[in-house]
């Protein structure tokens, strides 16, 4: 009877656990997307972006135009494009969504995307194929990118 109480109270911990993580998990993705740039993982990538693993044809699953951010954190370009990236999130809030993607934790999704530089900004319009830039990038050429591929207009 005592081991039956240890391992209900085990078990009961556990779960508290679980639900405490999947909570917080959930809390985070909800703070990511209202906040503005969404750091994705290969299987969030394959059920928001695109699973390339059971789609041969290109289609996009997102409601709005997106840019990827293929990225490193010891990547010197990479960090002086974040900023950039952070504040066109904000200021096109609604018309694009920007996700980042580190490849050294997503190396399968790197190696998918044939990723051989760094940063490599994927831009992603809602209709039609998704075209890549790698390297750094000022701001002004990244908007001329939005406006000139991705068919949006900077907001007033």
């Amino acid at each position: 009877m005592k081991a039956f109480r240890i391992l209900a109270v085990a078990g009961l911990v556990t779960l508290a656990a679980c639900n405490s993580t999947a909570q917080k998990q959930s809390e985070t993705k909800e703070k990511s997307a209202t906040a503005g740039v969404i750091h994705l993982t290969t299987p969030e990538f394959k059920a928001q972006i695109f699973n390339y693993e059971t789609d041969s044809v290109w289609k996009f699953k997102g409601k709005t135009a997106a840019i990827l951010d293929f990225y490193a954190d010891w990547c010197g370009p990479c960090k002086m494009l974040a900023p950039h990236l952070e504040a066109i999130q904000k200021e096109y809030k609604g018309k694009i969504q920007i996700y980042k993607i580190n490849t050294d934790n997503e190396q399968q999704l790197s190696s998918a995307f044939g990723i051989t530089g760094l940063p490599t900004l994927v831009f992603i319009p809602l209709n039609g194929q998704p075209t890549a830039v790698t390297g750094y990038r000022p701001q002004a050429d990244l908007e001329k990118i939005i406006t000139d591929f991705l068919k949006i207009q900077k907001p007033q």
